[in-house]
């Protein structure tokens, strides 16, 4: 039974949202492949959850602005799936892992912007493409935007735009996969206590209110509020909802 279990891939999935999401998915049914970029300790506790969970599980290190990188990892996925879940393909790849850097326009270094186009879009973009050869044909591939892609906050001018570029890219990638039955959506985050960007909203009192006080829920997000939705677009109640931008901010700046 356990060798029909569905698959999923979620990058950046040892902390944070990434770690929301796969335990979120775990509780689906589905088992679990993170990809972590240092921390290794981090990446193996979110395995053993995942396993007390009563899913398979494992945890691949992974530089996402590392493009060059990918043909290796896509062996080392392959390996995995082939000794650990004992099939070759994968169903569900989670486009998560990312950083913050808050920097006004004027501000921004040529070094931050390549620094985060390589990870929030050359990054997916390309990981994504290597990937097709191992993810399943009637998959779903779901890509991560942030509402700072729809409203503008000062100092994300550059983030913000990489997730715009990933929003165009979503409905290009739903467009092309369809005729392997691949769905591909994107989910656009609110402001979210965790520690992105260095906690900002997490530790920062006066951000933290000020955010809650613009969103109709009347509270900033939690991880929590985010780890059901990724997981939800991995189901078959899901099977009909493509190329779809989902924001869940609680409703941010309406």
């Amino acid at each position: 039974m356990s060798t029909t279990n569905k698959i999923a891939l979620v990058t950046g999935g040892s902390r944070g949202l990434g770690k929301n999401m796969a335990l979120a998915i775990a509780q689906k049914g589905i088992d679990v492949i993170i990809t972590y970029n240092s921390n290794r300790e981090e990446a193996d506790k979110v395995v053993a959850e995942i396993e007390q969970a009563g899913q398979k599980a494992a945890a691949l290190q992974l530089n996402t602005g590392e493009a060059k990188s990918f043909d290796t990892f896509i062996q080392l996925l392959s390996g995995v799936l082939s000794t650990t879940f004992s099939t070759n393909k994968f169903d569900f790849l989670i486009n998560n892992a990312g950083i913050g850097i808050h920097a006004s326009f004027a501000q921004t270094t040529e070094e931050q912007f390549d620094n985060l186009m390589n990870i929030h879009f050359k990054g997916a973009f390309f990981l994504t493409q290597k990937a097709l050869s191992v993810l399943a044909d009637g998959g779903r591939i779901v890509n991560i935007s942030s509402g700072l892609a729809r409203f503008a906050t000062p100092g994300y001018a550059a983030y913000a735009s990489m997730k715009g570029a990933m929003e165009t890219l979503t409905k290009y990638q739903a467009k092309e996969l369809g005729a392997r039955g691949i769905a591909v959506n994107i989910v656009a985050p609110g402001a979210i206590e965790t520690d992105f960007g260095g906690g900002m909203v997490r530790d920062n009192e006066e951000i933290n209110k000020g955010i809650a006080s613009q969103t109709a829920l009347g509270r900033v997000g939690l991880p929590d509020d985010i780890g059901g939705v990724v997981a939800f677009l991995c189901t078959d109640e899901a099977r009909w909802i493509n190329a779809q931008r989902i924001e869940v901010s609680g409703g941010m700046f309406l």
